[in-house]
């Protein structure tokens, strides 16, 4: 009998890698560099945005504060400080070896939701890219194109690792037995008791990533429930 094949599908932020650190970081700059009252607006920008999106872009709101000021140059701090961070600092502690271990099980692929110019330039620069061998999918919204996902990486098995339980309910729901999921209680979307609340446990859940590196596949996939 062929041996099963299992796809790893990782989400990002929060999940791999700190971007409550990284928002708390931009805050502080944006304050120093450009102002309170400066940074403030930017940020309701970018509530704006992620209301009308359903997806954080901060380029987005960075280009919508450009056009209502275009005369205030300060704001160009944000491109600075996105384009030169230092993401690798901000992966949570053993979220690169967790990737390797499972890749003895399967394969290891980035499933995330974001902009097409600083996702993946998150991705890229935190070395996520590299450790998953450049797999790596970027939606709008990455519940509603699962069947895409199975399209490019079909599996007999899929284990999703994300810290929105609303978005491990959704792929439950739509592939059942086929997947785990995986809720690493990590990030302000997993402290959010009101929220997680609403939904059924997931399969299983850590309280790090880190955590992960005691499970094998046979452990992952006891947690299984049905759908």
């Amino acid at each position: 009998m062929a041996a099963e094949h299992v796809v790893f599908l990782f989400d990002v932020d929060n999940t791999l890698i700190d971007n409550d650190r990284i928002v708390a970081d931009m805050k502080r700059d944006l304050e120093r560099d450009i102002g309170h009252d400066q940074q403030e607006r930017y940020w309701d920008y970018f509530e704006q945005l992620r209301t009308e999106l359903g997806y954080a872009d901060y380029l987005g709101a960075l280009q919508r504060y450009r056009i209502n000021h275009p005369r205030d140059f300060g704001i160009i701090a944000v491109s600075y400080f996105l384009m030169n961070y230092h993401f690798a600092n901000r992966l949570f502690p053993c979220s690169l070896d967790v990737i390797e271990k499972f890749k003895q099980y399967g394969e290891t692929v980035i499933l995330s939701d974001g902009d097409m110019v600083f996702q993946p330039l998150k991705i890229e620069r935190s070395g996520l890219r590299e450790a998953v061998d450049e797999k790596v999918m970027i939606y709008i919204h990455k519940e509603q194109e699962l069947d895409d996902v199975r399209t490019r990486y079909r599996a007999d098995h899929y284990v999703l690792i994300d810290d929105k339980v609303r978005i491990l309910d959704a792929v439950k729901k739509a592939w059942g037995a086929r997947v785990t999921t995986v809720f690493p209680r990590q990030g302000h979307y997993a402290a959010d008791a009101k929220e997680t609340a609403r939904y059924p446990a997931p399969d299983v859940t850590v309280d790090r990533i880190d955590q992960l590196r005691d499970y094998d596949l046979a452990r992952l996939r006891a947690g299984s429930r049905t759908g």
